[in-house]
Formats: C-alpha cells, sequence, structure tokens
C-alpha cells in the first residue's frame, strides 16, 4: 500500500474528525483556521474560530467589518499581524473576486496573508488540488519518514523537500481532502515533536527515522531564534468614572495598530511624567514578564487615579469600561484592565 493510501485510510479510521472547521470544505472556514492555526495550539484556537463564526459567518461580513472590530475578538490569540492580514485578505476575496476564493494555489498566494502552505491547504481540503502542504507538522511527518537530513533552514532543503513531498501525493485528486488532513492529524497527534508514538503510526513499517532508532532526531534546522529582553513601564491612567487613556499603536512593531497604555523607557522618565498630572491616588502594581515569540517583555504597571479628566500628553484618548471589549487590546493591557 503507497505512502499516500496508509495515511487516507488511516485518518478515516483515526484522524481527528470534530474540528470545527471540518463540517463542510467551506474555504472561508479553512482559510480562517489555517490562519488562526499558525503558531497556534487547535485548543485554543477553538474558541476564537467559534466567536469570529458567530460575528463573521462569511467573508462579506469580515470584509465590511474595521480593523478595530477584527483585533479586538482577535485580542489574547497573538501573532496580530495574521489579524491585520486577515481583514485585508477578506476584502481583496470580495472587492477582487466577488466574494469567492480562488480554486488554484498560485491564485491564492497572490492575496494577502496567505503563502505557500496555507493556500495549498485551502486548494487541496477545499477543491482537491494536487499540491503538498509544508507546515510544521507536516515536515516532521516526511523529513522522519525519509530520514531527511538536510537542514531546513536552509532554502534549497525545504525546496528539495517539498518535491519529496510531492512525490508522495495520492494519483486521484478526490483523495486530496483526506490526505492532506491526515497528513497533518499524524503529525499532531502521533508523529510528535517528544514521545512519538511510532507504534500506532500507520507509516512505521517503512519510517527510516524509526528504523534508525532515533526518531526525535528530525526534522534537522539549525538556526535558533535569538531572543532579546524590553522592559516597559506602563502607565493605567483612570478617571473617577473608570475611564482609562488609550492610544493606538504604531503600525509597525510590538502590539501594531492596537490600543495600550502610554510607555516609557524607564522608571524615572514615568515618575517624571507622573508627576505633572494630578493624581489622587498612585500603585505600583507587582512586575510581570510577557513572553513573545523572539522577545521577553518585563513589564512595569503603575495605577493613578487622577482627580480630575484632563488630555494626558501622550497621544489618545479616555475610553469607558464598556468600550474596552470593541477594542483591539494586546493579552496584557487586557488583562490589567479587566483587573483595574
Amino acid at each position: 500500500m503507497s505512502f499516500a493510501s496508509r495515511v487516507v485510510r488511516w485518518q478515516a479510521e483515526h484522524g481527528r474528525h470534530d474540528l470545527p472547521w471540518q463540517r463542510d470544505r467551506d474555504p472561508y472556514r479553512v482559510w480562517l483556521s489555517e490562519v488562526m492555526l499558525q503558531q497556534t495550539q487547535v485548543q485554543t484556537v477553538r474558541a476564537y474560530f467559534e466567536r469570529f463564526l458567530l460575528r463573521f459567518p462569511d467573508v462579506f461580513a469580515l470584509a465590511r467589518a474595521s480593523l478595530d472590530e477584527v483585533l479586538a475578538l482577535w485580542s489574547g490569540l497573538g501573532y496580530y499581524s495574521r489579524a491585520r492580514n486577515l481583514h485585508a485578505c477578506a476584502q481583496a476575496v470580495v472587492q477582487t473576486h466577488g466574494g469567492v476564493f480562488p480554486r488554484r494555489s498560485e491564485q491564492l498566494q497572490q492575496l494577502p496573508g496567505i503563502g505557500v502552505s496555507t493556500a495549498a491547504a485551502i486548494a487541496s481540503i477545499c477543491f482537491g488540488e494536487r499540491i503538498a502542504i509544508l507546515d510544521g507538522n507536516v515536515k516532521r511527518v516526511l523529513t522522519r519518514y525519509l530520514a531527511f537530513e538536510h537542514d531546513l533552514a536552509q532554502a534549497q532543503s525545504s525546496k528539495d523537500l517539498w518535491s519529496h513531498a510531492q512525490r508522495l501525493l495520492p494519483s486521484a485528486s478526490s483523495a486530496m481532502p483526506a490526505y492532506t488532513q491526515g497528513i497533518m492529524d499524524l503529525g499532531a497527534t502521533l508523529c510528535t515533536r517528544r514521545a512519538p508514538g511510532c507504534r500506532r503510526c500507520p507509516l512505521q513499517a517503512d519510517c527510516l527515522a524509526n528504523r534508525l532508532g532515533h526518531p526525535e532526531r528530525f526534522p534537522l534546522k539549525t538556526r535558533k531564534i535569538k531572543r532579546s529582553v524590553q522592559s516597559m513601564w506602563l502607565l493605567l491612567a483612570q478617571t473617577r468614572q473608570g475611564a482609562a487613556w488609550l492610544y493606538k499603536r504604531p503600525e509597525t512593531g510590538i502590539w501594531a495598530g492596537l490600543h495600550c497604555f502610554p510607555i516609557f523607557d524607564s522608571e524615572h522618565a514615568l515618575s517624571a511624567f507622573v508627576d505633572s498630572l494630578p493624581v489622587e491616588q498612585q500603585i505600583w502594581l507587582p512586575s510581570f514578564t510577557h513572553v513573545l515569540t523572539h522577545k521577553d517583555l518585563h513589564m512595569h504597571p503603575v495605577r493613578v487615579h487622577l482627580a480630575k479628566r484632563i488630555d494626558l500628553a501622550a497621544p489618545g484618548q479616555w475610553v469607558l469600561p464598556k468600550q474596552w471589549p470593541s477594542l483591539g487590546l494586546p493579552a496584557p493591557i487586557k488583562a490589567l484592565l479587566q483587573n483595574a
């Protein structure tokens, strides 16, 4: 039995069939799930996916929405450029394609935020295109099955792996939806980073990494993420009515386009600014660390209650608690507001 046939049969018997985006082959739902699942676990995505569908049931609703509405629903999911691209992509699908997603992966890649693997997932699952995907889970399955020892940090190695992936596809386009879902499921549930379930894997007999006895060695990727550290002093300024001063971050950098408290580079700078305000009460809140992919943010928040409502020198506006849910807020800012 071929590689693809074993994956398809395993998916039918043991694959995941209860994910909310699997109920049909609607490209809108598949696209939405693929974007959300980038760098995010399935269990986290489920709740966000359901909320998005309730608010934006189709691509037309998402295209009509404001970016703030989209970012507000995305708040806490991280990697906010995905939300901005999601909104831009919906508008492009409506304006350029009449609300109908293109059927071919090459066309899909022309849309904002849709890369090679996401385009392949949509085209193969929804339209049966014989095109390989190479997300993290699939790379792990293929590099282990092939004992692919080339460094995936190198562009040529990724191209070579993609060629192998194309060769292993089912011959019939009708099998592509089950195959694509199946190979993703294998990587997510059996061929995991640590302690892979090789004994239950349908590919075990021909898996070269399994024969070598160390599947965890694959995939090989030498480039390491360089982490950095940044300290931030945050000013949570509030009026007697509970309004908080928020400003919209620039369109580039950390938390681009999201609403945030004024940020200072040092305790001295924050204290000097607070001294210029009509402060009734000042409370230093516990410091904490917020972890991003490439950076650790050491957060030092101070809450001040003002004797009167004035516009702060920092750009922004006063926002009442009832308005907070409609804004795109970074997770730590949202948590501080909720506990204010």
